[in-house]
């Protein structure tokens, strides 16, 4: 008779169950596994031999044959050696099929029996939940990652022969307490403070409402005014997460296997890939898909400093996951969706050289020069960022200036204040953000006062904005609303959101498009 025992097996974000059957039959001396493993699944064969041999006992000398039900669904990672360990001593007698039941194990092993961390133990420990398990049993390196997870008993072990005896009730493992303050917290870098740059006073007010309503947001300005500064100081003004947000991270990051720790991520992500990332690295994939830096980036920030300077169609896979707020990434092997509602912070010079509109250098670029390079932000991806600034160089007396400029601190209360404001409004309808709703919803949940109908249809009329765009002004306007906890949308507000919009990024393009250089170049060409 087959012995039972469950763990299970991690897909995109979720766990799924499965069944390791093992027998134990008359025949020559082999060990076969079945079920679609890996190579990394194949070659626990070793590490569970030797760990068997560390505990004093005989491996079987017949045929010994593992089934990994469902067999028609993939098996990947290392966390697969320890109930595939339990599964061979249950089949051999060692232990009883009643002392392993109602329970779900997961952990790799060493040669000596030792228990390692193993990458999903989160989704594990959800899986557990869902299905009823008594307990959890993994390694004690994930156990306060898993504690994020209520209402399941949580068992953390270093060692195989530690697991046999509370198995058998020779020794027991008392379960995890929860205790919030005990949590291994991911230690940040010092975040830079809102009151050290001087100037930038509009760069500063777009960064705010961005961070109030969750929006993308676009800089351009020539080298040294301060682009950079202001993106890496954007973290310090981020609201707090909730446990749900805090849940998602440390779920995204436990599968992405980025974090050797196995930290509980309770502070709002902050990535910053280099331009010379492939679309793979940025949106995610791999034969065994792993989320990219977009869903590593969920409900924090993704920077993209000198954007012109990644590949166009790389940033041209940004534009269905900043529409829709996931990724889905198909493989022979199956589909995956991860999350990725992030707020995209960019940052560009406004041609090669970086000084077209610099007052004081001159640009050394040519028409056709500053043409190619910004066409490599296409319309539809310009179309899904919120907010766009010019960000000027910085003047002497601003940077010679003694006067103290508002801290992080205190902007952060107001964004909070807004950001409470918008849970309260859309708690029926499971969104966080103003930036996060659909069409739909932005119609059902925006009110405008009344003397916004003509405003909105002259703007409409004189700026011949595109659906996407109309509403996305909508929710900008709604998260300056919110800030000043106004309850309608009014005109001032509309009128602001309307300064941050495209069109002046744009100017500089529609400069080179009328100019005579051009046309000559063009003709001779």
């Amino acid at each position: 008779m087959a012995s039972h025992i469950y763990t299970g097996s991690i897909i995109g974000l979720d766990a799924y169950l499965i069944d390791i059957e093992t027998d134990i039959s008359q025949g020559l001396n082999a060990f076969n596994m079945v079920g679609l493993p890996d190579a990394a699944v194949k070659e626990a064969k070793e590490r569970v031999r030797s760990s068997i041999k560390h505990l004093g006992i005989s491996f079987p000398r017949t045929r010994v044959t593992q089934n990994l039900a469902p067999a028609d669904v993939k098996k990947s990672g290392t966390h697969y050696d320890l109930p595939i360990t339990l599964g061979i001593l249950t089949a051999h007698g060692i232990l009883k099929e009643a002392q392993v039941e109602n329970r779900l194990y997961a952990g790799e092993l060493s040669l000596d029996g030792k228990i390692r961390g193993i990458h999903g133990a989160l989704s594990l420990a959800i899986l557990a939940k869902e299905r009823g398990f008594n307990e959890l049993v993994i390694p004690s390196a994930n156990l306060k990652e898993a504690s994020l997870v209520r209402d399941i008993q949580i068992i953390g072990v270093e060692h195989l022969s530690e697991l046999l005896e509370h198995i058998k009730g020779i020794k027991r493992i008392s379960p995890l307490e929860r205790h919030p303050e005990d949590l291994p917290i991911l230690k940040q870098e010092p975040l830079l403070d809102f009151k050290d740059i001087r100037g930038q006073t509009q760069a500063k007010r777009a960064l705010e409402i961005a961070a109030a309503g969750g929006h993308n947001l676009l800089m351009q300005g020539p080298p040294g005014s301060g682009k950079t500064l202001l993106a890496k100081s954007f973290a310090s003004i981020l609201p707090s997460m909730n446990q749900a947000e805090i849940l998602e991270v440390t779920r995204i990051h436990s599968i992405a296997g980025s974090d050797k720790e196995y930290h509980v991520h309770n502070e709002r992500p902050f990535r910053s890939p280099h331009h010379s990332a492939s679309a793979v690295a940025l949106i995610g994939g791999g034969s065994i898909p792993k989320p990219g830096e977009i869903s590593l980036a969920h409900r924090g920030v993704l920077f993209l400093d000198e954007i012109l300077e990644f590949p166009r169609h790389v940033l041209e896979t940004l534009r269905q996951p900043l529409e829709s707020g996931t990724v889905t990434i198909s493989r022979a092997t199956g589909t995956c969706t991860f999350p990725a509602k992030c707020m995209l912070i960019a940052a560009m010079n406004p041609c090669p050289c970086g000084y077209f509109t610099d007052n004081e250098k001159a640009c050394t670029c040519s028409p056709m020069q500053l043409l190619s390079y910004r066409r490599k932000l296409s319309g539809p991806l310009l179309d899904r960022l919120d907010l766009c600034i010019e960000v000027p160089k910085v003047t002497p007396s601003e940077l010679m200036t003694h006067e103290v400029a508002e801290t992080s601190e205190v902007v952060k209360k107001r964004i909070e204040r807004a950001r409470k404001i918008q849970g309260e409004r859309f708690k029926k309808i499971g969104c966080f953000t103003n930036a996060e709703l659909t069409h739909q919803q932005t119609k059902s949940s925006i009110r405008l006062s009344e003397s916004m109908t003509p405003l909105v249809k002259q703007v409409l009329n004189t700026l011949k904005l595109s659906a996407r765009s109309y509403f996305r002004l909508l929710k900008v306007s709604r998260t300056i609303a919110d800030l000043e906890a106004a309850p309608l949308v009014e005109p001032r507000h509309l009128l602001e959101g309307l300064q941050y919009r495209f069109q002046s990024v744009l100017d500089g393009e529609n400069a080179v498009l009328d100019s005579p250089l051009l046309a000559y170049q063009t003709k001779g060409s």
